[in-house]
């Protein structure tokens, strides 16, 4: 199965959280699955990094590479087919990196990994 981590959960993967669920860690930890970090998610980190809201414990461009090295985590660039797929999607949830990545895991026949309720809401497929 392709997994795709939403934003959080990513940074919480990173952390070793007990904000992950047992089934999120369980499925990001299987070795039957693919699990990828979206430009979507890199571009939201930088972003919040750059504004000081978000520290991390090295710059971006040391920091993605090293955790997803770390965590076998591939990464997924955003594609005009992807971006394409967004006027298609009902208004439920204004978050523009949550709609985009609800496209690629719809778009590219993948799973969210996400506690998020709202993106639930979608026709995507999701995993908590």
């Amino acid at each position: 199965m392709k997994i795709l981590l939403d934003t959080c959960t990513f940074l919480w993967i990173v952390e070793d959280s007990d904000q992950l669920s047992d089934t999120a860690r369980q499925v990001f930890t299987s070795a039957d699955n693919q699990v990828y970090l979206s430009a979507v998610s890199t571009w939201e980190i930088c972003l919040k990094y750059s504004l000081g809201k978000l520290p991390l414990s090295q710059p971006p461009a040391k920091f993605f590479p090293a955790e997803r090295n770390a965590h076998s985590i591939l990464p997924l660039d955003l594609d005009e087919a992807v971006t394409l797929h967004l006027p298609d999607l009902p208004q439920i949830h204004r978050d523009p990196f949550d709609r985009m990545l609800i496209c690629q895991a719809i778009i590219l026949d993948m799973v969210l990994l996400t506690p998020d309720n709202a993106i639930r809401q979608y026709p995507v497929r999701t995993v908590w």
